[in-house]
């Protein structure tokens, strides 16, 4: 990845390179981006998803429900899917828009739950544990609003 990239960016998609791998996937989706999210625990975005009552285990169980897992162990490159980058895009976008100087495990979360209208496998993921979009952005907003010390607002 470039050296632009913030190493928070980098970091979760190495792990979602993994996650990939360990399902035996032979591409990198929303929903190992997902995972790794869930995996990094000290992030804003797997507190917002505790909050919420969503678990690491949980998530692994019900992607493996939605996709299954793959038919052999993925070759050395592994790619992103359109999706995935579209929500990595976005995750910039809601990084600006919230007055962040980086990127963080907060916007990439934003990030994936605006992509495809909320139509990718993570959101898919996410609806059948019962996490709505619109109270998992408003979780991540109370979060960021709690580090800086402002009160919480929605967008």
């Amino acid at each position: 990845m470039s050296d632009r990239v913030p190493s928070q960016v980098r970091r979760v998609v190495d792990v979602a390179q993994e996650e990939a791998r360990r399902l035996d996937h032979s591409y990198i989706g929303t929903e190992h981006i997902l995972l790794a999210l869930i995996s990094e625990r000290s992030g804003t975005a797997a507190r917002a998803l505790a909050l919420l009552g969503i678990t690491e285990e949980a998530a692994r169980q019900q992607v493996e429900h939605l996709l299954g897992r793959g038919h052999r162990e993925p070759s050395a490159a592994i790619m992103m899917t359109p999706p995935a980058k579209r929500a990595l895009e976005l995750a910039l976008t809601e990084a600006v828009t919230l007055g962040a100087a980086t990127i963080g495990t907060e916007h990439i979360l934003l990030g994936l739950i605006r992509e495809g209208d909320g139509k990718n496998p993570a959101c898919q993921a996410l609806d059948a544990l019962g996490a709505e979009p619109s109270r998992l952005r408003q979780q991540v907003l109370d979060l960021v609003a709690a580090q800086r010390g402002t009160k919480s607002w929605t967008c």
